[in-house]
């Protein structure tokens, strides 16, 4: 079964072979574009213009060949990634312009427009293809052909789409970062937090050492929004990932876990105590001034921790004790922390939100923190 980048290369090249197919005239002219003989070759001039236009403006290289390997066209891109300009390549055999060599054995491989020909049907590149430009240098290339048919289905020539290689493993990369971490902090998401918090379990439980959760909610982040705009309450939680970032190990994870909350993985520590001494410092640096946007603000935060293997031996439950504690704080004052105890999980077993008013502003005599 043809794997899907295959798929999607072969249908790029069916899509470009089709764009082609509007340089060759039909047997049958139909009446309402055609009115006369005497018009035909006006619109055919005006359908091969648009079909240039069309495959100028894809992101993709597009390159034609006769049946007997010559380039008959080229599109901008395969301008670009080749090294030859469309004058230059145009009648020259397609092996010299779309030279194709193993990235690997540096041999020389068929190029696929010649297979789609011989063998009438979409031809994908070998991987690992490199494709040696006019001036020497060397580029990955990858995508497929497949053959250009007239209306009667003779093929007549194959259409060559291809694409740099290495564009496409950025995106991959791009991806695969954006797929575990937050689009408006950069912090880990809650898929990488859980992915990381079971190997730390695992670590954990091989070399004998805890692991800390820490569950932070700032305090009365809703009425910022409501009040000063979504857009400073953004800058703020940026602010405070950034502090949350530069407090930490390489070897923890900071996570917002959505809105206002935060969860900080402290992969390895030797005593409860680590943890509330990270809580505590936590609490201080975050508590520092902040100036947004013209406004200078002060916020805590209510944080609550679990352990590893003091409290659970598994990561669901030491998220949910983490959290149960959190609340705990919030409803005892608020601006500290809690570890979890089991008799949390018999009192306010369910949690509820119930924010204070606005933040405290400073008077510009106390403001001396910028973020």
């Amino acid at each position: 079964m043809m794997d899907e980048p295959m798929m999607q290369g072969n249908a790029r090249a069916t899509h470009a072979s089709t764009a082609m197919h509007a340089e060759e005239p039909g047997p049958r002219a139909q009446p309402r574009f055609l009115a006369s003989r005497r018009e035909a070759p006006a619109a055919l001039d005006a359908e091969r213009a648009w079909a240039r236009v069309a495959l100028d403006a894809i992101g993709d290289a597009v390159l034609t060949i006769d049946l007997k390997g010559t380039v008959i066209y080229m599109n901008r891109v395969a301008e670009t990634l080749t090294g030859w300009s469309h004058p230059e390549a145009i009648g020259k055999p397609l092996s010299r312009v779309l030279h194709l060599v193993d990235g690997k054995t540096h041999q020389t491989t068929i190029p696929p427009g010649r297979r789609a020909i011989e063998e009438n049907r979409a031809a994908g590149f070998a991987l690992d293809c490199v494709l040696i430009r006019q001036d020497g240098s060397k580029l990955e290339i990858e995508d497929s052909a497949a053959p250009i048919h007239d209306r009667e289905g003779r093929v007549t020539g194959a259409v060559i789409v291809f694409h740099d290689a290495t564009r496409s493993q950025v995106m991959l990369e791009r991806m695969a970062y954006l797929a575990q971490h937050d689009a408006l902090t950069g912090l880990a998401n809650r898929a990488l937090l859980t992915e990381r918090l079971y190997r730390a379990i695992g670590l954990a439980r091989r070399h004998g050492h805890l692991v800390a959760l820490l569950y932070l909610d700032l305090d009365a982040f809703k009425p910022i929004n409501d009040s000063l705009g979504h857009a400073l309450g953004d800058c703020l939680l940026q602010a405070v990932a950034g502090r949350l970032q530069d407090c930490m190990r390489d070897i923890d994870t900071v996570c917002r876990q959505g809105g206002d909350e935060f969860v900080v993985l402290l992969a390895e520590i030797r005593r409860p105590e680590d943890a509330t001494q990270v809580a505590e410092k936590l609490l201080a640096v975050l508590g520092r001034p902040y100036r947004i946007q013209g406004h200078e603000l002060l916020i805590t935060l209510s944080i609550g921790i679990s352990l590893y293997p003091d409290d659970a031996d598994d990561a669901d439950t030491l998220m949910h004790y983490a959290d149960t504690a959190m609340y705990h704080t919030k409803r005892n004052g608020r601006n500290g922390h809690r570890c979890f105890t089991a008799e949390m999980n018999t009192q306010h077993p369910h949690r509820r939100r119930i924010e204070p008013g606005l933040p405290r502003l400073l008077p510009p005599s106390q403001m001396a923190f910028d973020f």
